[in-house]
């Protein structure tokens, strides 16, 4: 009731005042009563006219930095407003609807400028693309008798990503995971070490030409790039809504479990990418969730985590696997990362232990019994609903230490 009423306490004493002063003129025969209840009576009909002629918004924009928060991390609003006035603009306080997916204050006091430039922090709550806005500014007269609320701009779209938590490295080399996918890494400016010679063909480039080559071999040589291998690695986030509760599937930031299970994503594809291994993200029923992340891209692999802003969970398929088919045939490291685990799934998941060189379980499931599991050969952890992902990875790590010191 507050937010829709213009006067301030002062003015609502004001208009009191001038009521009891026309009724007790009016019943007391007192002509001053009825000048002074009409006086108060203009001065807030004038202050309330003066008001729609102050502060008329030309344009409002935002600028977010970071462009995409993490869950967790903070960010750095920024907001311009050009304004116009007919008349001289008394200040005023500022408010800028903050969105249940991001947390701070967004409040002060409104300057007297034409360009009013506002800055304030917040940090990022639940994932998903959140409405910031709009500007909604309070501004009284100078008697302070009348408010008036305007609301300045549009709505500002704000990606809060989920968070990209530090893993520890892994037990083996890219070497030694044995992945299968090679890839080729032009090394140019690397040194000699990167770099083979070949003799030249017409339409080379004369500055490719590799002078001690040629000086060596008497004939004209070029400079040829050495192909190095990836490894592949492959995550594969188990979304099918019977591991989650039904509510994973409505929105992002409504199932705590599935949320932990986004972070342990995420964070698994940017340590992968990070230790060289080329990366696939793929669903259970075999569906790329993003595009493959080059080893060694650090910086793509952390801005792949915006994709998984607005994942949920999705219906189950027919088959109802925890692994796609074609996750079961490759070689290199293989993290699975699921709900809610059946019998089916334990038995299709030890039959696949074996067949890659590093295989990581993680099941964001209190209750789940992973013995089974370990026995058949995979590095499995539980992760509890909204609990450390980066303890969990642990966990699963020092069981490949284990496994390796065997």
């Amino acid at each position: 009731m507050r937010r829709l009423w213009p006067l301030t306490l002062r003015g609502t004493g004001a208009l009191l005042l001038a009521i009891a002063a026309f009724v007790v003129a009016q019943r007391a025969g007192i002509p001053e009563l009825m000048y002074f209840g009409t006086l108060l009576a203009a001065l807030l009909a004038g202050s309330a006219a003066a008001l729609l002629l102050v502060r008329d918004a030309v344009a409002v924009t935002r600028a977010v930095s970071p462009d995409v928060p993490e869950v967790g991390a903070s960010a750095t609003i920024v907001v311009r407003a050009g304004l116009r006035s007919a008349l001289p603009a008394p200040a005023g306080r500022w408010r800028d609807e903050l969105p249940s997916g991001l947390d701070g204050r967004a409040e002060g006091t409104f300057p007297v400028a034409a360009a009013v430039t506002l800055r304030y922090e917040v940090v990022g709550t639940i994932r998903g693309v959140h409405a910031l806005g709009p500007l909604e500014v309070t501004v009284t007269d100078p008697f302070g008798l009348v408010r008036r609320r305007v609301r300045l701009g549009r709505t500002t779209p704000v990606t809060v990503s989920p968070a990209v938590v530090d893993l520890a490295p892994l037990v083996s080399t890219p070497g030694e995971a044995g992945g299968t996918r090679q890839t080729a890494a032009l090394q140019l400016g690397q040194g000699a070490d990167n770099l083979v010679a070949r003799p030249y063909a017409p339409g080379d480039s004369m500055r490719r030409i590799h002078w001690r080559a040629t000086a060596h071999r008497d004939t004209l040589m070029v400079r040829q790039e050495e192909q190095e291998s990836s490894p592949a690695a492959t995550v594969v986030f188990d979304r099918a809504v019977s591991r989650w509760s039904p509510s994973a599937a409505e929105a992002p930031g409504r199932d705590p479990a599935f949320e932990t299970a986004v972070t342990a994503c995420v964070s698994t594809l940017a340590r992968l990418v990070h230790e060289g291994f080329t990366v696939d993200v793929v669903d259970s029923d075999g569906t790329l969730l993003i595009e493959p992340v080059e080893g060694g891209d650090d910086p793509a692999a952390r801005a792949c985590a915006a994709l998984f802003a607005t994942l949920t969970a999705r219906p189950d398929d027919a088959s109802r696997r925890v692994l796609p088919a074609s996750a079961t045939a490759l070689l290199g490291p293989l993290v699975v990362i699921t709900g809610v685990l059946l019998d089916d799934d334990r038995a299709l998941l030890g039959a696949a232990a074996q067949r890659s060189g590093l295989p990581l379980l993680l099941v964001v499931d209190e209750r789940a019994d992973l013995d089974v599991l370990r026995r058949a050969g995979w590095r499995a952890a539980v992760l509890p609903p909204g609990g450390d992902v980066a303890a969990g990875w642990d966990d699963a790590i020092e069981q490949g230490y284990a496994r390796v010191g065997r």
